[in-house]
């Protein structure tokens, strides 16, 4: 447990404001410049709210988001220090197992004169490791037991359910192995995953366990990135993670802080990055867990009259217009970051932060839609903020916006007007591939259209493109796998009793990977168990469902079954990263070589590699042509390899090389001809001369 210190101001390392006609966001996109008014309002609100958070430039961002370092419980040599921002409290008392959680003045925190901070100072062996605590809070006409807001250590008692602080100050603090750890920059190969439900039994997996067990598949797949989910502690365990109670604790349900710490470390050291999915667009309603009704004032911590309330997500809405909010926002970003040495986060639900309407019920068809008033500015302004802190605590930290609506500048630079976000969530991918599935015969696919979907994106901002995520593997939905393929995978399955369904969808859930994965421009995602095809959808213990945990897992004895086919997409997606990384393709664009609609045909460049699909369900091309570079060409992955389930038509071992044009060879290109089997993908290596 930290210190209670007062940081030392340092200067200011942000850069004065340009010139509203110099945002380049507009320069940049023309289609902008009739709403840069409303560009440079938001960028002059985000440097008025950072100019008097900072004193005018006197202390940086990350000295005002220090909240964590005076709030909360902590431990110096002489004594413990509590405090709490509470300012409609008439009294709060300290109650625990070390005074049979009574209230007494010897227990009572004090008002900080000329404040709304109270505080208690208690010797050191007042309180040990392990203690569990409370307040109990009283204001005009009311009292409530609470969790307190900074609390770095939640736990649930197995018995009564109710859920306390924990004192936790091991006599030895974490020892660190891995102190100087970067994440990769140039492109990132996201591995999505929730701690809990990361175990083959029927249960609820451990920080350790995870470490142990799934941690080593991660690293033998080739990932570089770990997203994890429902890390900030929630009380209801199948809300995912999204209804948070406590922002500064890490759940217990899953081990303890050190064992999540131990957890990143290892992860570090084997190059892998760790990504929170972080909740500020709202927290859980719960009174005595969380922050609903904190000290007797509602709106303590969240907007008043309708704007309270996300109806929804029946949870509660943030006021970004407090500095005292985002006081606490900001410090639980630098928290994070310091204390656990999260490299980065994805921030969830930010298209309901950005819209008084949550963005529910809107279409978004053009630009006029994000600048018509409606959108909140005090929750732009924190994003901003937080973006900017973030950068500053950790420069090469990663911040990822879940957003849906394609606000303009959401992953744009703060300095060319945007918001700052490293990456946006490309949305449309999922939901392209899930209405083409739903609707269209296969006979109907168009790569005009896919190329298309998958690289229609801001130039100004990078990407993070998947299939799926954890939203498609939800029960109400279907992962793609299961589209394809439905109940007979439970029945066809088993290598030597696939029938023409399964063929279909094993081949169909390569192509559609290889597509989404070779066309990023700067991550790809991937949900726990669906680069094997999980078979099961996703569904937490629950009155519905007799409280079970069967589907609340990931069956991992399905891929490690050599006699089941859930092995060859597996190990097909650990080919495709590998291959994906070592060609490092977000270093070159996607140059396409050849489409044809009738066909079903398309290809494209990536530096030296060729990606050439056919999407026809019954169409084999022998000879196929179109023009690339000159040279020879050699088959680095097949999506109709024997060893990813395909039926292996074609010699992959042959050297390809180009024909000379005698016509068109004066631009370095030749004729390349392929056998293209039906419903295949194959990548090419240009050979070195």
């Amino acid at each position: 447990m930290k210190k209670a210190t007062s940081p030392k101001p340092r200067s200011s390392k942000v850069a004065a404001p340009k010139p509203a006609p110099e945002l380049r966001m507009i320069k940049d996109d023309p289609w902008l410049e009739p709403f840069k008014d409303a560009i440079n309002g938001r960028h002059d609100y985000a440097l008025h709210k950072l100019h008097e958070l900072t004193a005018g430039g006197k202390m940086t961002l990350a000295d005002f988001a220090s909240g964590h370092l005076y709030f909360g419980l902590h431990r110096t040599e002489r004594q413990w220090i509590l405090r709490e921002w509470a300012p409609n409290a008439t009294a709060i008392y300290l109650l625990g197992d070390f005074n049979n959680w009574t209230e007494s003045e010897d227990w009572a925190l004090k008002r900080i004169p000329k404040t709304d901070n109270w505080e208690l100072k208690l010797p050191l062996k007042r309180l040990q490791h392990g203690a569990l605590y409370k307040f109990s809070i009283h204001w005009k006409g009311g009292q409530g037991e609470r969790i307190p807001a900074w609390a770095t250590r939640v736990v649930q008692d197995d018995e009564t359910k109710v859920f306390c602080a924990q004192v936790w100050a091991p006599e030895t603090p974490y020892k660190w192995q891995s102190k100087s750890f970067k994440p990769a920059r140039e492109a990132l190969y996201i591995y999505e995953c929730h701690i809990g439900m990361g175990q083959d039994a029927e249960k609820v997996g451990s920080y350790e366990e995870f470490r142990l067990k799934v941690l080593p598949r991660v690293i033998a797949d080739g990932y570089n990135c770990i997203q994890i989910m429902a890390i900030a502690e929630h009380p209801y365990y199948g809300s995912f993670g999204y209804h948070v109670s406590s922002f500064f604790a890490p759940s217990s349900r899953f081990g303890t802080p050190d064992e999540l710490k131990q957890l990143i470390d290892e992860a570090h050291r084997a190059g892998i990055a760790v990504i929170m999915d972080l909740v500020h667009s709202h927290a859980v309603k719960n009174e005595n867990e969380g922050l609903g009704n904190y000290c007797g004032d509602p709106n303590q911590f969240f907007y008043p009259g309708d704007r309270r309330n996300h109806s929804a997500w029946d949870s509660l809405c943030f006021d970004y217009g407090k500095n005292q909010v985002i006081h606490f926002l900001l410090s639980n970003c630098r928290y994070w970051l310091e204390e656990f040495h999260f490299d980065g986060f994805r921030f969830d639900g930010v298209t309901s932060m950005l819209y008084y309407s949550h963005g529910l019920g809107e279409a978004f068809c053009g630009y006029p839609d994000y600048f018509n008033g409606h959108q909140d500015d005090n929750a732009i302004c924190y994003l901003t903020l937080a973006n900017l802190l973030i950068h500053e605590v950790n420069p090469k930290a990663i911040t990822i916006a879940e957003e849906v609506s394609g606000m303009p500048g959401l992953a744009a630079p703060f300095e060319h007007g945007g918001y700052g976000f490293d990456y946006r969530m490309a949305m449309n991918v999922p939901d392209y591939w899930i209405k083409t599935i739903k609707e269209l015969r296969d006979e109907d696919w168009k790569p005009s259209s896919i190329l298309w979907e998958l690289t229609n994106r801001r130039a100004d901002e990078r990407t993070v493109s998947y299939c799926e995520s954890h939203d498609q593997a939800l029960v109400g939905d279907k992962t793609i796998i299961f589209r394809l393929i439905d109940s007979d995978m439970y029945w066809h399955f088993r290598k030597g009793d696939e029938n023409g369904t399964v063929h279909r969808g094993i081949a169909l859930h390569k192509m559609i990977r290889l597509a989404t994965a070779s066309t990023i421009n700067g991550a790809y995602l991937n949900f726990m168990g669906n680069e094997f095809g999980h078979p099961e959808w996703i569904d937490f213990p629950r009155e519905g469902n007799g409280w079970s945990y069967k589907y609340a897992r990931r069956q991992w004895n399905l891929v490690d079954n050599q006699d089941l086919c859930y092995h060859f997409l597996g190990d097909f997606d650990s080919a495709m990263i590998h291959l994906l990384r070592s060609g490092r393709i977000t270093r070159y664009p996607v140059t396409e070589v050849w489409h044809d609609d009738g066909d079903q045909v398309f290809a494209f460049l990536r530096g030296r590699l060729l990606f050439v699909f056919n999407f026809s369900p019954n169409r084999s091309y022998e000879g196929y042509g179109f023009r690339v570079p000159e040279g020879a060409y050699d088959v680095v992955l097949n999506t109709d390899a024997p060893a990813y389930g395909g039926f292996g038509l074609t010699d992959d071992t042959i050297r390809h090389f180009t024909n000379f044009d005698q016509l068109l060879h004066r631009d370095g290109k030749g004729w390349l001809r392929l056998y293209l089997p039906a419903r295949t993908a194959v990548v090419l290596r240009m050979a070195d001369e």
